[in-house]
């Protein structure tokens, strides 16, 4: 077969561009892990040997990782004075940690499921594959730091404010079940917000719970605020007046079981927010960019958790349409997509 070979150059400029992705990932891996983004964004334009001094590490070293920062664009480079600095843009990506951009925290969550190929790569020959808490202890910290930007910049602000009268409830007093709550950033954020509010988080992965509790305390919501082991088709409780799934129905076991034992922990008037990754019906519609993330967190993660439990494994581009059969067949008549994001759709579920 003959092989067209300004086709073969584009492929192969996509290649480069994607390996040049992965190597620039595991160097924010490595700044964020040593506080290099943050010291060089809070101190103006600095040398390799300043940024040395102040952050106790090797110089060799450092200079490569700034000019390989550099040659990715994340952080600037002046070759008269040959410093190097950050952009408020730059900063404001790589450096502030509780902002609506934050970035480090996805490619932690990435680098976890490299650390994990082997594993990965075992199921895909004997079909046992693997459970959340089977995963790399990195992928669950990383996870939350990779979704708390978006939670910061829309829950409070966009998402709970579309959903009917729920914003209004939460500020005179609400009972909240968060399920698949992780290490609680979007518990805690609601609880912050919604004082009057009483917030549970439920999660399967016990360390994750524990983890949710201490970071709770820290956040000063211990008063309206608990965390408890559960799973999304038992947890306890009655009359919810919301109850929240973010980024995980795709995930679990049985996901019209959890619709269905949603159905009868919320109140007559009660709401479910599920909010889940942003995709078309048709999976074809899917491949571009923002697709090739979710695909490849799906491959290695997200149906592999579903299956590992017997579960149907929507993964994390089932559409909309797949996710309003959960839902109805849970027995919700009501269903709508009450706002999106370009990464999220923000879908709202009554009895």
């Amino acid at each position: 077969m003959p092989v067209d070979m300004d086709k073969l150059q584009d492929l192969v400029g996509k290649v480069v561009a994607d390996m040049g992705g992965a190597a620039a990932g595991a160097l924010v891996r490595l700044g964020d892990r040593l506080g290099l983004f943050k010291a060089l964004a809070s101190a103006g334009p600095q040398s390799s040997h300043e940024l040395s001094k102040r952050t106790k590490t090797h110089e060799r070293l450092l200079r490569e990782w700034l000019h390989g920062m550099a040659a990715a664009q994340y952080v600037t480079y002046d070759s008269a004075s040959e410093k190097f600095s950050m952009t408020p843009e730059q900063a404001f990506a790589f450096a502030e940690e509780d902002g609506p951009a934050f970035m480090p925290g996805g490619f932690q969550a990435m680098g976890s499921m490299w650390l994990d190929e082997e594993k990965v790569a075992k199921s895909f020959k004997t079909g046992k594959a693997l459970n959340w808490g089977q995963h790399h202890h990195s992928l669950f910290e990383g996870t939350e730091r990779f979704f708390r930007p978006g939670y910061n910049a829309n829950l409070i602000g966009s998402w709970i404010p579309s959903l009917d009268g729920v914003k209004e409830k939460l500020e005179k007093g609400a009972l909240v079940a968060d399920v698949g709550c992780g290490h609680g950033a979007s518990t805690i954020l609601m609880a912050k917000t919604y004082p009057h509010s009483k917030f549970i988080g439920f999660d399967y992965h016990k360390p994750s719970v524990l983890a949710a509790t201490k970071k709770a305390k820290a956040a000063g919501v211990a008063n309206n605020t608990k965390f408890q082991v559960a799973n999304a088709t038992s947890f306890p409780g009655k009359g919810y007046d919301f109850v929240t799934f973010f980024d995980c129905l795709h995930d679990m076991a049985d996901p019209e079981g959890a619709a269905k034992h949603v159905r009868k922990t919320l109140k007559p008037d009660g709401t479910w927010m599920i909010v889940e990754p942003n995709a078309m019906d048709k999976p074809e519609q899917n491949h571009n960019p923002l697709g090739k993330i979710f695909y490849g967190a799906s491959t290695l993660v997200c149906v592999g958790v579903s299956l590992a439990q017997n579960g149907p494994a929507l993964g994390a581009q089932a559409g909309e349409a797949r996710l309003r059969e959960v839902v109805t067949k849970g027995g919700f008549t009501r269903f709508r997509r009450a706002t999106e994001t370009p990464f999220n759709i923000i879908l709202e579920t009554r009895p």
